[in-house]
């Protein structure tokens, strides 16, 4: 299937008010109390989860029904092998801080589109602090955060040295070890695919992940940080692919400016 550059900006035009709608939804369930359940991996979800994937479900089918969609709870579509082009869905990545009573807000809502085992389109809404990440590779990125949008492109690594972004979660042994080995002892801690978008638009550098995650968990925001200039590695150094068996991915390291 050949979807172009144009027609990637008019789908993620007409995907942003949806996106928005399932980030209402989202908040209206957050406050009125969360109950979590769990699912058969032993991962939480809500109704929140369900209500927001209700809504994205339904627009992808009306935006552009010709393209596959594989999303976190339509446990059907984990089965199905990866076509060339198809949509990764995940309407509330980062369930766990969504849960948490702290009212931190990482928490997000994400779309991103696989071309050839590649993200090329991503967004990512963070509802609680209405910032929507927008970004096509070779077009650029954007945020657009209380109706004001800019552009934004990771940057060079500042002379005080780099700042990595690192999971509240699910930080483990392994982080700490390469954030160790690269000699990098600023970091911020934050859930969801907020960490690519805080490399994205240069308030980071780099972001290694050793933990588990999943292909819907980390698509929006890799195309949204490619198309601002950055790249996505397994920590052993090759470009990050898409489309693997089950849709699970291994390590990886999500770079800005900072060079190993």
């Amino acid at each position: 299937m050949t979807v172009s550059q144009t027609d990637m900006k008019q789908m993620m035009d007409a995907l942003i008010d949806p996106v928005r709608a399932a980030g209402d939804a989202i908040m209206t369930i957050h406050a009125s109390g969360v109950a979590a359940r769990d699912k058969p991996d032993g991962s939480p979800v809500t109704d929140a989860d369900e209500a927001a994937e209700a809504i994205l479900l339904a627009a992808l089918a009306e935006v552009a029904p010709q393209i596959a969609v594989v999303s976190e709870e339509n446990a059907a579509s984990h089965t199905m092998a990866a076509p060339d082009c198809f949509f990764l869905v995940d309407p509330i990545d980062g369930t766990k801080e969504f849960l948490r009573p702290d009212g931190n807000g990482a928490f997000t809502v994400n779309i991103g589109l696989i071309r050839g085992g590649a993200p090329v389109m991503g967004i990512v809404f963070a509802p609680a602090h209405d910032r929507l990440f927008t970004g096509i590779v070779g077009l650029g990125a954007a945020e657009t955060t209380k109706g004001t949008r800019r552009d934004i492109a990771v940057r060079d690594v500042p002379a005080t040295g780099p700042v990595a972004v690192a999971s509240r979660s699910h930080r483990d042994d392994a982080t700490n070890d390469w954030l160790a080995s690269h000699g990098i002892t600023e970091t911020v801690s934050t859930g969801s695919s907020v960490k690519f978008c805080l490399v994205a638009a240069a308030e980071a550098d780099v972001y290694p992940r050793f933990g588990p995650t999943m292909e819907w968990d980390t698509a929006a925001g890799d195309a949204i940080l490619r198309a601002a200039g950055g790249r996505m590695e397994y920590p052993q150094g090759g470009v990050f692919a898409y489309g693997k068996p089950e849709y699970r991915n291994g390590p990886f390291i999500a770079y800005g400016g900072f060079r190993p």
